[in-house]
């Protein structure tokens, strides 16, 4: 019988992985003590609304000022020490807020500026953490690799972290971030026992640092990538737009998570008043539906090993758009609390599937110079919807009551399916980009 170990990461992925896997678990238990954690110190210190959705907005606001700039320089440098670097960071802020705590000195203006350092650190952390996955593990495996990383975050940033860092904030105020600093500290370690340095390749013709124009194939995901140190972070990422211009299948995949994040976000952004003064679940209940969402993710962390075997990826990536369309429709419908856990737990499951195809499809198919820009217009494309949505999400339900978001979601989802229903199967059937280059290769 296979060990635990040779269960989560086989051997042949490689020492590597493993390293990197141990690095991102540890670190996803310090955000999740710090996702019950901020809200509550926030609350504590002020009880103005403004300043409360301020340190939301912080969550995401640093993605939409540095998100470009963070990708190209994740394609210029040493990755692995740029998560290092980034992760240190994140580990002064947060000792220099303990210690601003500890001495009884900390103010809601020096929270707001911690939450603000700590995300933007966070941004470059987590855009080249994602083009580290793809450099370690062979195509074959990226799946694989993608579900572990995700059942982390599942385990400890949805369930773990939460409630330990709700119970060390009763105990002390300091207490969850010093304990956030140590997992941070520690991720740091661990990562940097990786015995491969992955640094982004550059190529060696051309001095412009441009596309040579060059598209492969029907879909152009071929493109050649020529990188010159000397240009700016502003060509670098004008670089990476160009060459996503240029190449329909992932250009249509950033576009589809764009989409429905916009018609996700919009319900969301009011799920707290939809639970509690809709369904009268109050509080506690609300919390419920965060939980049921990450116990269906778990179920498809056990499951996604064999649908990757017996379901294509083209199918799946179909079933859980359309399962995304129902859902908001069931929200819209419902009135029972019981009936939305059972909706939260399908969905936990089906995006849980969708995040982890995505990504794996996005990165098979981006050449290993471009990782960092395309990650991070993808991610710019995620909570830049998330804005969009939230903001159509509060006036629509101000306008016209609390289920009419779920209606809007509902309508704009299924459109949305019906626009990206055929171009799915070029996304998936696409080659991917290292077979496209060695055919480019003289």
């Amino acid at each position: 019988m296979p060990s635990i170990g040779e269960l989560v990461a086989p051997r042949r992925m490689g020492r590597d992985f493993r390293w990197l896997l141990a690095s991102s678990w540890t670190s996803n238990v310090g955000d999740g003590v710090a996702l019950a954690a901020a809200p509550l110190l926030i609350a504590s210190m002020t009880s103005s609304p403004i300043l409360v959705a301020a340190g939301a907005i912080l969550q995401f606001l640093p993605w939409l000022v540095f998100g470009l700039h963070a990708g190209a320089i994740a394609d210029r440098f040493d990755r692995r020490r740029l998560v290092m670097a980034a992760n240190a960071a994140r580990a002064v802020v947060l000792l220099a807020l303990c210690a601003f705590l500890v001495t009884g000195t900390a103010n809601i203006w020096i929270v707001l500026a911690s939450a603000f350092l700590y995300g933007t650190a966070e941004v470059f952390v987590d855009t080249a953490g994602s083009t580290l996955l793809p450099m370690l593990l062979k195509p074959a495996d990226l799946g694989l690799g993608n579900a572990r990383l995700q059942a982390g975050f599942l385990v400890a940033n949805q369930f773990a972290g939460p409630p330990l860092g709700a119970f060390l904030f009763a105990a002390g105020h300091a207490w969850p971030f010093l304990l956030e600093a140590v997992c941070v500290t520690l991720a740091v370690v661990l990562i940097s026992r990786i015995a491969r340095t992955p640094v982004p390749p550059r190529s060696q013709a051309g001095s412009g640092g441009d596309l040579d124009g060059t598209e492969a194939g029907a879909t152009g995901s071929g493109a050649k990538v020529h990188t010159d140190t000397s240009t700016g972070s502003v060509h670098r990422i004008a670089e990476g737009l160009r060459w996503l211009w240029r190449n329909p299948p992932v250009r249509m995949l950033v576009l589809i998570i764009l989409l429905f994040n916009v018609t996700w976000a919009a319900p969301w952004g009011v799920l707290v008043l939809y639970a509690t003064e809709h369904l009268h679940m109050g509080a506690v209940g609300y919390g419920m539906l965060t939980t049921a969402s990450a116990a269906g993710g778990l179920l498809a962390t056990l499951s996604f090993g064999w649908l990757e075997r017996h379901v294509s990826f083209a199918t799946m990536m179909r079933v859980c758009l359309s399962l995304e369309v129902v859902m908001h429709l069931a929200f819209a419908l419902t009135t029972q609390g019981w009936i939305a856990l059972a909706i939260m737990f399908v969905f936990g499951f089906y995006a849980f599937i969708w995040g982890t195809i995505s990504t794996t499809v996005r990165q098979r198919l981006v050449p290993h110079e471009l990782q960092g820009r395309v990650s991070s217009v993808n991610s710019v494309g995620v909570f830049g919807g998330m804005v969009i949505g939230q903001a159509l999400g509060g006036v629509i339900a101000q306008t016209w009551g609390l289920t009419a978001p779920w209606w809007f979601a509902f309508a704009g989802a299924a459109l949305t399916l019906l626009f990206v229903w055929r171009p799915i199967s070029q996304i998936v059937s696409a080659r991917p980009v290292v077979d496209e280059l060695q055919a480019n290769e003289p």
